[in-house]
């Protein structure tokens, strides 16, 4: 089954389309994406961290991680691509993340030219490791995985600290080295993209989120000038806690809910998510089951 999500996943990205991928913050809201009719499932680094209280600097674990993302692979017949950061130590251990990543069941993840500890890539003071080791990690990850249609998806941060050549030379660099597809981070302009489209022929992403380096370019722009894939990687998590915040800000000074009722998922909708009845049907089943002889 894993390998034919990746392999449509493959088919998808040829296509004239742009695909569109919002970030789950649980596995629940993974499903919740998958039932609007999106065309895949993102997992953020930062917002694995961000339920952990947690900095996006590198602190969650491989183990963290996969876990996680198994869970969110567990509810969705989408693709999930997964942040795997720097590959969680050298390229040893980058093998090793490839590889777990890949057996949790991802149709792709993408690593880091930062080096360690990674920063957010939309803050200051990012730091990236030169060409040469940034080749390795992206070969290792080739080499490293099982499913040759798993997808490696190249990561370059050089762009806020070296200018848009340096970072069309690490693309070009990158996809020598065997990536399946780029993502030039905090990217300037539509320009920009355009000319990462000229650079490389393969896949581009481009990651689309809110208080950041970058314009929220809408689809249609971003798909004008070649890009084959958006992220939204923490979207869905800063409108939840937002929501959130505000709700203990009403109880606490009114004592009460009531007004955010009509705000809130029903329960009745929050069971149909959960696909509360086919666990009901499949008792149902387990507790009527006789054998021809009539016996249980």
């Amino acid at each position: 089954m894993t390998s034919g999500i990746r392999k449509r996943f493959r088919a998808a990205l040829a296509g004239p389309r742009m695909l569109r991928l919002p970030g789950a913050f649980t596995p629940l809201s993974a499903r919740l994406i998958e039932e609007k009719g999106f065309d895949g499932v993102y997992s953020s680094g930062a917002v694995m961290a961000a339920e952990l209280g947690l900095p996006d600097i590198g602190l969650t674990t491989l183990t963290e991680v996969t876990t996680r993302v198994r869970d969110i692979v567990r509810v969705t017949e989408l693709p999930v691509i997964v942040d795997a950061d720097t590959g969680f130590g050298e390229i040893v251990n980058l093998a090793r993340t490839v590889q777990s990543l890949e057996e949790a069941g991802v149709a792709g993840l993408h690593l880091e030219d930062q080096v360690n500890p990674k920063r957010c890539g939309h803050l200051d003071g990012k730091e990236v490791v030169d060409t040469e080791t940034a080749v390795r990690r992206i070969r290792a990850a080739v080499t490293a995985r099982r499913d040759p249609d798993l997808l490696v998806i190249a990561r370059t941060d050089l762009r806020a600290i070296a200018g848009l050549d340096a970072t069309l030379d690490r693309a070009r660099a990158l996809v020598d080295a065997g990536a399946d597809m780029i993502f030039p981070e905090a990217l300037a302009s539509l320009d920009e993209y355009a000319a990462v489209r000229k650079a490389v022929d393969v896949p581009i992403l481009a990651n689309v989120t809110e208080f950041g380096k970058n314009e929220l370019f809408t689809a249609t722009q971003l798909e004008s000038v070649g890009v084959d894939l958006a992220i939204y990687p923490v979207s869905l998590l800063r409108l939840a806690m937002g929501a959130a915040e505000r709700a203990l800000d009403s109880l606490g000074a009114e004592g009460t809910l009531e007004a955010l009722v009509p705000e809130m998922m029903t329960r009745s909708r929050l069971y149909e998510l959960l696909r509360y009845a086919s666990y009901s049907e499949f008792d149902a089943s387990v507790l009527g089951f006789t054998t021809q002889e009539g016996r249980v």
